[in-house]
């Protein structure tokens, strides 16, 4: 009889998946700095392999990246799209997929639109600064 392999769940694991919860979306620096509130030995080595082994588990989603390219994660594991503020970075989701790809599609002669939307902007508290 073959197995499946045991998953590892550690305290690391455990708890970026409860901080990425709080935050919604964070790259391994910002859940390193979340973290290390409650853990201090706690490595940026250590983060990104339990984000990575989350990831190939499906436990976490993989978000457009940061603005400065960093590796970005989702909470949230439903089929969504993102709006991203192009001066500070926040990331938000958003469900406009049904209403925008009709539009999308009429105004590109017959192709198709596939794939996750990312919608973006200034957010409203980068426009009151």
């Amino acid at each position: 009889m073959i197995t499946a392999p045991i998953k590892r769940q550690t305290k690391y694991c455990q708890a970026i998946e409860h901080t990425l919860k709080m935050l919604g979306h964070a790259t391994n620096a910002e859940l390193l700095t979340s973290l290390r509130k409650s853990y201090p030995e706690l490595s940026a080595t250590t983060v990104h392999r339990a984000t990575t082994r989350l990831a190939l588990r499906d436990s976490i989603a993989s978000a457009p990246k940061a603005l400065d390219g960093s590796m970005r994660y989702d909470a949230n594991m439903t089929p969504h799209d993102h709006f991203e503020c192009s001066s500070c970075g926040l990331l938000q989701d958003t469900n406009v997929k049904d209403k925008v790809i009709p539009i999308l599609e009429s105004s590109i002669d017959g192709c198709k639109v596939s794939g996750q939307l990312i919608i973006t902007g200034v957010c409203k508290k980068c426009m009151k600064e």
